[in-house]
Formats: structure tokens, C-alpha cells, sequence
């Protein structure tokens, strides 16, 4: 089943990203790489705030990290056309807002490695690393990037 047919399935709506007119973007494609901009978790309109392990646990961390993915995939989606484009999820780099003796960044990351795989089966799997952070713009929970390789446009 495509990504595309998956999203339907799961009855997720992504939405359009905007680019806007400041000095970075929110992707950048060269080549067969698409490299998405740092993201946090915005896509369901819930305001994060705090870090895991005083303000959220990791279960809440995970649910902050699905949302980024898709906030990220509404990205992809707007930069490709869609996203049957993706060949592979290459790499995610997830950065977890953590307080000191806060050690769960992969099970919190997982939020948006599991939604990945879910999507794009074993093309979904990926290289990470899951790192925590003693602070993240805006003081959200997670921020995440990620690269992929895409169908070429045809």
C-alpha cells in the first residue's frame, strides 16, 4: 500500500507548509535528498511547552514526537507533490528536551520512527540518534529532522 493510500487509511489529513520569506526554508531538495528543517511538535494545534521528565513523560514525549512527524510529512508532502516521491527514510536526528536524569530519547523518538515505518514499511526504517537537550526554541518538548531519499520528478 502507498504512503498515501496509508495516510487515507489512518485518516490523517496532512496540511500545506509554507515557505515564507525568512532566511531558512523547511526543506531543501538536492540531488535524491530531501533534508527537512528542525520541526516541533505543531501539527495538532496542542501548544508543547516544557521538557520530558519534570513537565511530560516519555509516553506524552512519544505523543509529541508522532505530532512533529506529521508536521514533518506535511512538509514532505508540500515539497514533493506527494508522498509515493519517498524511495527511503534515510535519517532522523531527534532532539528531546530533557531535564537532568531524563535517559528515555529513543522510546520518546520512537513516536515519530514507529508513524514512519507504519507508513512506508520497511522502506520507513531508519538511521537515528535520539539525543537529549537541556533546552529547544520556544521550550517545546522535541524537535526533530529528517532526510530521505526521493523519486526523482518525472
Amino acid at each position: 500500500m502507498s504512503a498515501e493510500a496509508k495516510l487515507r487509511e489512518l485518516g490523517i489529513q496532512l496540511k500545506d507548509v509554507q515557505v515564507g520569506d525568512r532566511p531558512l526554508i523547511p526543506w531543501v531538495l538536492t540531488g535524491n535528498l530531501l533534508y527537512t528543517s528542525g520541526s516541533g511538535p505543531s501539527f495538532s494545534g496542542k501548544k508543547w511547552s516544557g521538557q520530558l521528565g519534570t513537565d511530560y513523560t516519555a509516553e506524552e514525549g512519544y505523543e509529541a514526537a508522532r505530532d512533529t512527524a506529521l508536521q514533518l510529512l506535511s512538509t514532505v508532502r508540500t515539497a514533493l507533490g506527494s508522498l509515493d516521491r519517498v524511495r527511503r527514510v534515510v535519517k532522523v536526528l531527534g532532539m528531546v528536551n530533557s531535564a537532568p536524569g531524563f535517559s528515555q530519547q529513543p522510546q520518546v523518538i520512537n513516536g515519530c520512527s514507529e508513524l514512519l515505518v507504519q507508513l512506508f514499511g520497511e522502506n520507513g526504517r531508519h538511521a537515528r540518534s535520539a539525543v537529549g537537550m537541556a533546552g529547544l526554541p520556544g521550550n517545546i518538548p522535541v524537535e526533530i529532522e529528517i532526510i530521505f531519499e526521493v523519486e526523482p520528478q518525472g
